[in-house]
């Protein structure tokens, strides 16, 4: 007896096959017509991965898409960018016109392709589209948007996913990332539209850019962080001068993780005077495929060995990493016990640290995220620097009005909002650089700031975790059940504060979390990531540095409290 497909899978065939009959691209074509016939001849596994292809558009948000490389509306694909392009030009068309937009790639699978279609969609409804030259990292994208003035930004960029996603970010004119209601209302514009084969694209008509825009970025990362350094001679020249203030004498071993920070990262420091970085050779150039690591996050365990090991053997002052995009900023320091990853939030504190040392502004203001240590507004009060807290994105951080510097605990940081009103990984490592090269002429490292901040804000430890589930449906009955029962305590502590982030408690606008705070101020959030399919839980202790020879001993009762809180979170967040 011949297999079929159940009923319910027969109007999803006839819906794919229309898919099929209009998507743009051959391969994703094969990849589905496969899938159909095997569905057709009885195989589940294909019905349930057709089911999932089918079970809606990708979502479009303020992170714009994020998903899989593949056929069907719910992962990503041409049909879906090329959807998602012509929406987002018919949205500007409401503002400008004849919107302009710039348009830049990183290096994963399709990014040029995809990259190529939105330039087309763009110059097919009556716009202008400029396209980044090569494959460069994300803050060059964010530059750009302000040095072209376009309306619109686009990158094309998974950031940090697993090889098998990709993505597409959109910016408005200030440089910064999207946030509601432009989000929706460029979703409705993109829901308007039938079919790809309805949407113009325009064979030619976008121009490519030249590497001027590469160039200047450089040139302005000098003047953005060292405002009175002479620019470098031109390659060659004999001309002596000062590219920038403070020590240089620094050694870095540097790794893209195989994306696409090495270039920009080693011109980045020859602008700025810095010796060339060493840089990890297997992981220096890009490749999709990113072959020696399983996910290429600096966060992730594995991620940074090859760089470790490169340490160990060359003796460097400092390790950096960058994201594939060059956005995050990651970094090792040597220690008695060997080479250890900085936190996000110690790196932050770095940052910060040093810029306030350098002297603000008048009318500046420090700022991180909701998720990030609170040592950055203890370190604020104490220099009389205006500190806020946002909420999770640097959507919202690039908006706070005269931000000298914002961060958040994911590496993320912004340490010249003139140049990037972005995460920009390129001049976080740039002023990472400049901080430990001035430890290095005073005799001293990058532990012994963190140790001084400790002793004078006391010992901010932090940790996080995440809860990744197959199922989206989980995070929303765990955030339920967390609602309908809230903990009193938490590892033996009582719990004298919650706040329901979605209610906008805190004065925050609303977003799906919540936060505890403890009697001694600990302090822990639960919320959803924005792009993985995660629950994600935000850890914080403060413990009192009560003498200058304290800190070991207050390092490690921070440590015990926040070893018996994550144990009491991993059971209160189980799916």
């Amino acid at each position: 007896m011949p297999h079929h497909p159940p009923p319910a899978v027969h109007p999803l065939l006839d819906q794919a096959r229309r898919w099929a009959a209009d998507d743009p691209d051959p391969e994703t074509v094969t990849q589905l017509t496969g899938i159909i016939a095997a569905v057709e001849a009885g195989d589940e596994a294909a019905a349930a991965d057709l089911a999932d292809r089918f079970a809606g558009f990708l979502e479009f948000g303020t992170a714009g898409l994020r998903g899989a490389l593949g056929a069907g509306p719910n992962r990503m694909n041409r049909a879906v960018v090329i959807r998602a392009a012509a929406g987002l030009t018919a949205y500007l068309k409401t503002v400008s016109d004849q919107p302009t937009v710039v348009i830049g790639y990183d290096a994963r699978t399709n990014s040029d392709v995809f990259a190529r279609d939105t330039a087309a969609v763009v110059v097919g409804a009556g716009g202008q589209a400029y396209l980044l030259p090569e494959p460069l990292p994300t803050p060059l994208l964010a530059y750009a948007v302000r040095y072209l003035a376009v309306d619109a930004g686009v990158m094309v960029t998974a950031s940090h996913n697993p090889p098998q996603d990709n993505g597409y970010k959109v910016y408005v004119a200030d440089g910064s990332q999207i946030v509601p209601p432009v989000d929706g209302l460029i979703a409705a514009e993109i829901a308007k539209i039938g079919t790809v084969a309805d949407v113009p694209r325009a064979e030619s008509g976008w121009e490519t850019l030249d590497d001027q825009v590469y160039a200047d970025y450089l040139a302005d990362t000098l003047s953005a962080l060292n405002p009175d350094a002479e620019p470098l001679p031109p390659e060659g020249s004999t001309e002596q001068s000062t590219p920038a203030s403070g020590p240089r004498d620094v050694v870095v071993v540097h790794t893209a993780l195989h994306g696409v920070g090495s270039r920009t990262l080693r011109d980045a420091f020859a602008a700025n005077g810095f010796p060339a970085p060493i840089p990890v050779a297997a992981q220096a150039e890009p490749d999709p495929a990113f072959p020696t690591v399983t996910f290429p996050n600096p966060e992730e365990p594995g991620a940074m060995d090859l760089a470790i090991e490169l340490a160990e053997q060359t003796g460097p002052d400092l390790v950096i990493a960058n994201d594939p995009d060059a956005d995050r900023c990651a970094a090792a320091i040597p220690g008695p016990g060997g080479w250890r990853m900085l936190r996000g939030d110690e790196l932050g504190a770095l940052l910060g640290a040093h810029l306030l040392a350098r002297g603000v502004p008048e009318g500046a203001t420090f700022a991180n995220s909701i998720v990030s240590s609170r040592l950055l507004a203890a370190m604020c009060r104490a220099a009389g620097v205006p500190h806020e807290e946002t909420l999770t994105g640097f959507k919202w951080i690039s908006r706070v009005p005269g931000l000298a510097y914002g961060y958040e605990e994911a590496l993320g940081y912004c340490v010249a909002p003139d140049l990037v009103r972005d995460k920009d990984g390129i001049t976080a490592a740039l002023l990472l650089a400049e901080l430990a090269a001035a430890r290095k002429a005073a005799g001293s490292d990058l532990q012994a700031v963190l140790d001084d901040l400790a002793r004078a804000h006391g010992v901010h430890a932090t940790d996080a975790f995440s809860v990744r589930v197959d199922d989206l449906s989980i995070i929303a009955r765990i955030m339920t059940r967390l609602r309908a029962t809230p903990p009193t305590e938490v590892a033996g502590t009582p719990v004298s504060r919650t706040d329901d982030l979605a209610r906008g408690d805190g004065g925050l606008p609303p977003t799906e979390g919540l936060r505890y705070v403890l009697a001694e101020d600990s302090r822990i959030i639960v919320r959803p990531s924005g792009t993985e399919p995660k629950l994600k839980i935000y850890l914080e202790v403060i413990e009192p540095v009560s003498a200058p020879d304290d800190l070991t001993d207050a390092r490690a009762r921070a440590a015990d409290r926040l070893r018996g809180i994550r144990t009491a979170m991993e059971s209160l967040t189980a799916p």
